[in-house]
Parts: structure tokens; C-alpha cells; sequence
């Protein structure tokens, strides 16, 4: 693999291959402690996640749930540093093959430094970013130092977004492009896969390659209906709930059951796999 070829882009095909797509999994550096949420992270990758978000704790996270803010307080309150994200990167990649992007605001990324920042992740063997609140157009210094250095950057596109926009998002994205719905409340499913789904189908139409979903999916169900027409299906807050309430062993326990989504329903290989 080159060096500019996208780690998690490579991650997503191949649960296409196998499965009807991909598990994302995101927990926040830090949470409860820098050591287990390496162990966590670890955990999540040995049982069915194909490719990490890891969260860098914020003091204003303005998109995340209650249950994601309480996690992300906690580790800012146990002295959580910027530079423990490549630290727990780096001891991540040491145990598992499995891509590692880290999910921040933008504000800590330009408070450290672009190129710093950026430079530590790919020493740490980070695959890149996923940035929730910047744009492609206010990021050409991330757009030009992700380039040089190989790093997947992740935008987010939201059923509000024109087709403008998501057609600058398409271009601009490598990895993938993840895919939210703004739709009020996070229990109302029906409308928010309804959402989803027609922001899917506009990203197909501006040529996205690949479109990981992010809605407040909670259940192997959920995952699967996600998968029906994403590539990926994106999971925070059940995971977070599960280390939270029981550590990391009813975390593992958790993922091995969303991940089950994400096999075909008669455990059949798609066609061409490889068995």
C-alpha cells in the first residue's frame, strides 16, 4: 500500500467484500483513564470493528449526545493532554491492524499546531481526521498537509448541506464521507433513517465513493438497515455507554453483538469473496 492510499478507505471495501459493510466504532481517548481506553480501543477492534474513531476531549462539543459529553468531561477531568491521542494511537496500531482516525473540533488541531498535529498523527500511525465542525473551504491548510502526508480527512455532510456543498465535501473527502442526520430527536428512527438515507442517495449522485452513516445507531438491526445503502454504519454512544456501565469486557461483548449487523443475514460471503 502507498503511502497516500487511504488506510480506512482500503478497511471499508474489504467488510464490503465480506459482509454487507462496515463498523465503525468511536470512543473518546482518555475515557475513564488514558490506559483503559487503549484497552478499550483494543478490545473494539478484536471484536468486529473495522475502523476506530478515537475522540479527542473537548471542553464545548457542541455535536456529541449526553452520554459522549459525560465521557469527554470525565477525561478532561482526569487531566486528559492533546498529546495522549497519539499516544493511545500509536499503542493501538503496536496491538491491532485496524485504522485509527481521530475524530476533533477544530479549535485543538489550531491551537497545537496543523502541521504539528498532523505530523504526530502519522508518526503514531494514525490514518487521519474526521473534523465535525470545519468545512473543506476554511481547511486548506489540512487539505495541503493531509495531502503531503498521506492522512485521511473525513467531512461531514448533513441533509441541510446544498448540493453544492456536498459535491465540495465528495471531492474533498478520502476515507469516506460521514453521512449524519440532523433530524430533532435521536429516538425517532424512522424519520432519521428516512434522512439518512435520501442524503445517502445525493452523495451517490455527486459521485461519493464511499458514505459511512452516523445516527444514533444503537443495535444490530440498525446497523444492518444502515448498511442496506451505506458503506458503513458509525457507532459512539452504545459503545461509550457499555465501557462506562460495565468496562471493557461488556464493551467487547456489546460490539461482538452490533457487529453481528453487519454479516450478511444467512452467513453467506458476498459473491467473489474470498472465503
Amino acid at each position: 500500500m502507498s503511502a497516500h492510499e487511504s488506510q480506512v478507505a482500503a478497511a471499508i471495501r474489504a467488510a464490503k467484500q465480506d459482509r454487507r459493510g462496515a463498523l465503525v466504532g468511536y470512543l473518546p481517548v482518555g475515557f475513564p483513564d488514558l490506559d483503559t481506553s487503549v484497552e478499550a480501543a483494543i478490545a473494539m477492534a478484536r471484536n468486529g470493528v473495522d475502523v476506530l474513531e478515537l475522540g479527542l476531549p473537548y471542553s464545548d462539543p457542541v455535536m456529541d449526545g449526553a452520554v459522549i459529553q459525560e465521557a469527554t468531561q470525565t477525561a478532561l477531568a482526569e487531566g486528559f493532554r492533546v498529546s495522549d491521542v497519539f499516544e493511545a494511537v500509536r499503542r493501538v496500531r503496536e496491538a491491532v491492524d485496524v485504522p485509527v482516525l481521530v475524530m476533533t473540533y477544530w479549535n485543538p488541531v489550531l491551537q497545537y499546531g496543523v502541521e504539528r498535529f498532523a505530523s504526530r498523527l502519522a508518526e503514531a500511525g494514525g490514518a487521519g481526521l474526521i473534523t465535525p465542525d470545519i468545512t473543506p473551504e476554511a481547511a486548506p491548510e489540512w487539505i495541503e498537509t493531509s495531502d503531503r502526508l498521506g492522512l485521511d480527512r473525513v467531512f461531514l455532510a448533513a441533509p441541510s448541506s446544498s448540493d453544492a456543498r456536498l459535491r465540495l465535501v465528495v471531492e474533498h473527502s478520502r476515507g469516506f464521507v460521514y453521512t449524519v442526520s440532523t433530524m430533532g430527536i435521536t429516538g425517532e428512527r424512522a424519520q432519521l433513517d428516512a434522512a439518512a438515507r435520501a442524503l445517502t442517495a445525493r452523495l451517490r449522485e455527486q459521485g461519493v465513493d464511499l458514505a459511512c452513516v452516523g445516527i444514533g445507531l444503537s443495535t444490530a438491526e440498525q446497523v444492518a438497515d444502515a448498511l442496506g445503502y451505506a458503506d458503513g454504519a458509525i457507532v459512539g454512544t452504545a459503545f461509550v455507554r457499555a465501557l462506562r456501565d460495565g468496562g471493557v469486557e461488556r464493551l467487547a461483548e456489546v460490539v461482538r453483538d452490533i457487529a453481528a449487523g453487519a454479516q450478511h443475514p444467512d452467513g453467506a460471503v458476498a459473491e467473489g469473496a474470498s472465503l
